[in-house]
């Protein structure tokens, strides 16, 4: 789902998790529940790959 999304929209955030189609997956709330604290880098880091 991170993968379609970002390729329509070059970029994510925290918030975008509130939306579909994350939010039916369990959203920002299942991000932490997978990935914890390394949440935010992981974010930060696909941004990061996306605009090189």
């Amino acid at each position: 789902m991170i993968k379609d999304y970002v390729i329509s929209s070059f970029h994510i955030e925290k918030e975008d998790f509130d939306y579909n189609p994350f939010n039916a997956q369990g959203g920002l709330g299942k991000m932490w529940q997978l990935f914890g604290e390394q949440t935010e880098e992981i974010i930060n880091e696909l941004n990061e790959v996306l605009a090189a």
